[in-house]
């Protein structure tokens, strides 16, 4: 396996948590490996349900994005790939704190990936649990067009040569 850039893996995570989307909600991608990512969110009132709970949505968009971020750095620079399902069982309800989803490449094959996630709270127990299938994209949904489309600076190379 070639050595994934650390210069681009911050660059990445940098542009990943400036995103409409994870500013949004407040999720942050911590760590991004071979195989593996981390994701954190400070559970706040707008992550909660009429109940006092975290919603559900809460839960997938999570294991989505750790699953989704796990298989990044397993596939070749330019590579694009997007989510084409998401299960997720809902295990427990939190109502406050940190939650953190870790995400894990199960198979990365030539057109479909299968990873998983699973979120804790800041005590290590075990909220939320998902599968993810995703798609590997023949010229579309790459983080160059990422970088193009949040208007930022070109990554530095994604490998060590």
């Amino acid at each position: 396996m070639k050595a994934i850039n650390p210069a681009h893996i911050a660059a990445l995570l940098n542009l990943i948590n400036n995103g409409p989307y994870f500013q949004l909600l407040g999720t942050r991608v911590l760590e991004l490996a071979p195989g593996h990512s981390k994701v954190e969110l400070d559970l706040d009132r707008k992550h909660l349900n009429p109940f006092g709970a975290v919603h559900g949505g809460v839960y997938s968009s999570l294991i989505d994005t750790a699953a989704y971020w796990a298989a990044y750095c397993e596939l070749d620079e330019g590579v694009g790939y997007t989510s084409l399902d998401v299960s997720v069982s809902n295990l427990a309800m939190a109502k406050a704190g940190k939650l953190i989803a870790c995400g894990a490449s199960i198979k990365i094959g030539r057109s479909i990936c299968l990873c998983e996630a699973t979120v804790k709270d800041g005590n290590g127990a075990t909220l939320a649990h998902g599968t993810s299938k995703l798609m590997i994209l023949d010229g579309r949904q790459s983080v160059n067009q990422a970088v193009e489309a949040m208007g930022g600076q070109a990554l530095p190379s994604k490998f060590i040569s």
